[in-house]
């Protein structure tokens, strides 16, 4: 084992894996779109089903998107030893590295002030979360000519 991957109980502690797990930019990269009818977040959210995605607006005007990764039932995420089935020659399990993110992620953003709430859309495919936010049409200030006296 590495100096830098320890087995320490039922966790394996890494410095980067760690930073990765509590940082919400590294564990859902968001890549942020402006056309010119609306604003696009694009969430890298691999493995993820949309059921296990959550996309709101608060009330200030955040668009908030959360999650959670579910922690396997097997030893896989805790980095530990187990059986790797009961078929006759196979024998323990054991793992190396884990690298992959768990547990909880949420990410805000807030929305400019021509974003159009009640358009949003969202749409999950292929472990890419895509929300749209139309642009409300923005009025012209009206140019008011004052006579001179």
């Amino acid at each position: 084992m590495s100096v830098i991957s320890q087995l320490m109980g039922n966790e394996i502690l890494d410095p980067f894996l760690s930073m990765v797990n509590k940082c919400p930019v590294l564990n859902a990269p968001t890549d942020w779109k402006e056309t010119p009818e609306a604003h696009m977040f694009i969430v890298d959210l691999p493995g993820l089903k949309k059921d296990e995605v959550k996309v709101e607006v608060d009330g200030d005007g955040y668009l908030i998107i959360s999650g959670e990764r579910k922690v396997p039932e097997d030893k896989e995420a805790k980095g530990g030893e187990g059986k790797k089935g009961k078929g006759e020659g196979e024998g323990e399990e054991k793992w190396h590295r884990v690298e992959r993110f768990r547990g909880k992620f949420s990410r805000r953003f807030r929305l400019p002030r021509n974003a159009k709430r009640e358009g949003i859309k969202a749409c999950m495919e292929d472990g890419v979360l895509t929300v749209i936010v139309p642009k409300a049409e923005e009025k012209k200030p009206e140019v008011k000519r004052v006579e001179i006296h």
